[in-house]
């Protein structure tokens, strides 16, 4: 018999819960100090981990940060005191390893979110937050997820990403008052 909704979205809340219970206590801080020293920050990420990256971005910019996202026409040149931070769940990718060779080039320190610790990617960064979740580099075999490919990765870095914000928030003493302000008014 197939399981009912609320089934599995027990299933795939207990899931993430794992996945949170597994975040090194100071996972967050080597990400925390990078961003908080930046004088411009660039996101990067594809596909889903993509979409979690452009969320960061929303609300890093809420906090009056100076943020863009990659590809975007409006992103500016990185230099010295930047950062770019990419998502590479998998552990690397060639277009995260273009892009961070060329910000270190260019004198900016580099980031990276994924899943994969020992990845090529975090071998290069600066700094890493390390989320171990269930990517496309490891979704078979006996012990996977309910979610399917990355998805359980996907939807760790929206949570971590939220937290991520609420300890920058505390740190610098920004309001939601005025994070909201800063939302668009275009909706």
């Amino acid at each position: 018999m197939p399981q009912s909704l609320d089934q599995m979205a027990q299933q795939a809340l207990a899931d993430v819960s794992a996945v949170m219970a597994r975040l090194a206590p100071d996972a967050l801080e080597p990400m925390i100090d990078s961003i908080l020293q930046a004088k411009r920050i660039a996101l990067h990420g594809l596909g889903r981990e993509g979409l979690q990256m452009r969320g960061l971005t929303m609300r890093l910019f809420h906090m009056g940060l100076d943020v863009h996202v990659v590809g975007d026409m409006t992103v500016p040149p990185l230099g010295p005191g930047d950062l770019l931070v990419v998502s590479v769940g998998p552990g690397d990718l060639q277009t995260t390893k273009a892009l961070m060779e060329i910000a270190k080039a260019a004198g900016a320190r580099t980031g990276v979110v994924t899943a994969q610790r020992e990845g090529g990617a975090a071998k290069r960064a600066d700094a890493v937050l390390h989320i171990p979740a269930q990517t496309m580099a490891d979704d078979q075999g006996s012990k996977t997820s309910i979610l399917p490919m990355g998805s359980l990765f996907e939807v760790s870095q929206m949570l971590v990403f939220e937290m991520l914000v609420l300890i920058l928030r505390e740190r610098t003493g920004e309001t939601a008052e005025a994070m909201r302000a800063r939302h668009t008014n275009l909706e």
